[in-house]
């Protein structure tokens, strides 16, 4: 009986564990480059865990690519300037981002800058680039 309760509580910590390193894990992002892209806003997610923002990027073949941006939560995004209604769909943007590994449009998104020329990061301060002195 001792065995067996050892067993589950192994088989649970190895479940939580493994749960919360697939789920924080960058392993498919990399973190040495950085990628900047312009295009029209098609969705920005307001949502947990994780929001969204999601760019329609031309492409050399004159059609558009579809780049999602993982950021951070409603919560971590407020304290940085954000609203849900920050980014909306339609918005000029450009997005600077860390890049899937595997080549995929999109990754980590790291700041954004708006129509008006502020710019926003994920853990910053707002600041306005177009702001008279």
């Amino acid at each position: 009986m001792k065995n067996l309760s050892i067993m589950g509580l192994v088989i649970l910590v190895a479940c939580i564990a493994t749960s919360a390193f697939a789920h924080h894990s960058a392993a498919g992002i990399d973190r040495t480059k950085t990628v900047t892209v312009e295009g029209v806003v098609k969705e920005f997610k307001w949502a947990n865990p994780h929001s969204w923002l999601d760019v329609e990027v031309p492409n050399s073949k004159g059609s558009t690519d579809l780049w999602s941006f993982e950021m951070n939560p409603p919560a971590y995004l407020v304290r940085s300037g954000w609203k849900s209604s920050t980014v909306k769909a339609g918005d000029k943007v450009k997005v600077v981002g860390r890049p899937f590994m595997n080549g995929d449009p999109g990754g980590i998104f790291v700041s954004v800058t708006l129509p008006g020329g502020q710019t926003l990061a994920a853990g910053a301060a707002p600041s306005n680039v177009n702001e008279k002195k």
